[in-house]
């Protein structure tokens, strides 16, 4: 059992920068893939960013590619999402999620947080 709480959503100016944290409990954490989604007003929730229990094999949408990076550490049982040169579009409610690597289907999820950015 995982559970998952995001934080550092806020409003910022585009061009700006976040960077999302999402603090894990659970003794399972470090064999967890993890994943951050988003969920824009009308759309469907969408894949943003994954990353793998090794900490190195990483995906990431093309739509975020080269201005979103996604890390993890085990230690601390953190999960970050940097994002750098925000744009309006990019305004969603961020999710943090897990799945065991033996599933295909992301079964933990946080409650969200918002991040806004303004042209």
């Amino acid at each position: 059992q995982v559970q998952l709480v995001e934080s550092g959503g806020g409003l910022v100016q585009a061009g700006g920068s976040l960077r999302l944290s999402c603090a894990a409990s659970g003794r399972t954490f470090g064999r967890y893939f993890m994943g951050w989604f988003r969920q824009a007003p009308g759309k469907e929730r969408e894949f943003v960013a994954s990353i793998g229990w090794n900490g190195v094999s990483t995906y990431s949408a093309d739509s975020v590619k080269d201005r979103f990076t996604i890390s993890r550490d085990y230690a601390k049982k953190m999960v970050y999402l940097q994002m750098n040169n925000l744009k309006p579009e990019d305004t969603a409610v961020y999710y943090c999620a897990g799945r065991d690597p033996l599933r295909s289907d992301y079964d933990y999820w946080g409650q969200g947080t918002q991040v806004t950015v303004s042209s």
